[in-house]
């Protein structure tokens, strides 16, 4: 059974209701035979990201960058993964109180040099998430669950 693993850091309400909205997603109806997982972006491991089949990444942007989690993540997981993951499917969803440029750039840049497919358009968010946004961050869920579907 192909696996979806979503690594999240979740550390405000806004960030809550965009995890909850793509977990929502990818777990609808409509997605059978697909496991999603969930991880702390703390405490996702090389393991977790070695045992699925696609990602998807959700953060803050904190300070112009993605969050020192999620990047803690990254720094961890980047060389034991970086062979056998390659062409593997993501998506991410980016929430900041007024800019969100510099996380995009950072998670983009490391999955680019991952080698992993962009699967659907990256989900960003400034203020509080209205009803569009947490529609767009369900349709994220569901279109890179959906794409593991046999």
């Amino acid at each position: 059974m192909p696996t979806l693993l979503i690594v999240h850091h979740t550390p405000s309400p806004n960030c809550q209701a965009m995890f909850e909205a793509v977990l929502s997603g990818a777990t609808a109806d409509g997605i059978e035979g697909v496991e999603v997982v969930r991880r702390a972006a703390l405490s996702a491991t090389a393991a977790d990201v070695l045992d699925a089949d696609g990602y998807l990444l959700g953060t803050p942007a904190n300070l112009g960058y993605m969050s020192g989690a999620l990047k803690h993540f990254f720094d961890q997981v980047y060389y034991p993964c970086l062979d056998t993951t390659r062409g593997r499917p993501f998506g991410y969803y980016v929430h900041g109180g007024n800019d969100v440029t510099g996380a995009v750039r950072g998670i983009e840049s490391i999955t680019t040099g991952l080698g992993w497919r962009r699967a659907a358009g990256g989900v960003t968010v400034t203020g509080e998430p209205g009803r569009a946004d947490v529609e767009r961050c369900w349709e994220l869920g569901a279109t890179v669950a959906a794409g593991l579907m046999d």
